[in-house]
């Protein structure tokens, strides 16, 4: 399973708890779109996290942004996700993110609506924020392979939406 979190907002720990904590410590490989905030928050989900990749935020400290790219695109178990915190990102530019790197998905934050749809044919994953959801209810995505498919995750571990790629 890929766990695919964004958004923390945190200035201490990895603000996980509920289903959230159990899908980042099931999981083969954790994805954050961004915005963590601190290097502390950074290093929970990297000691939480058997793999763990992630993108740089715009509300990032310097530290965090010196050890996380401001995109990239990770190969896992056959599939391509590219990612990008999304806010110096159009629709138009991810869609071409994806085309350029062949992504089979294309995984963003910032907006914290979780939210799955397609660009064209780039297939989008946002989802949302697990402990700053501002207007949108809280969420996090759980991806499986083969076929690519997911779900869009409330702390209490139901499922707001499912999607296949």
């Amino acid at each position: 399973m890929i766990t695919v979190i964004s958004d923390t907002h945190g200035r201490e720990g990895h603000r996980l708890d509920g289903r959230a904590l159990e899908a980042v410590r099931e999981a083969d490989l954790v994805c954050h779109a961004g915005d963590f905030l601190t290097e502390s928050v950074l290093d929970a989900f990297e000691s939480e996290s058997a793999a763990f990749v992630g993108v740089v935020g715009n509300n990032d400290t310097p530290a965090v942004r010196e050890r996380l790219p401001r995109t990239r695109t990770v190969e896992f178990g056959g599939v391509r996700i590219a990612m990008a915190h999304g806010h110096e990102h159009t629709e138009t530019a991810l869609a071409m993110l994806g085309r350029q790197e062949n992504a089979d998905l294309v995984v963003v934050g910032h907006s914290h609506r979780p939210e799955f749809d397609s660009l064209g044919s780039v297939p989008v994953l946002n989802p949302g924020s697990h402990a700053d959801p501002r207007w949108y209810e809280p969420a996090h995505a759980e991806l499986q392979l083969d076929p690519l498919r997911g779900r869009l995750v409330r702390p209490d571990g139901s499922t707001i939406d499912e999607f296949e790629v």
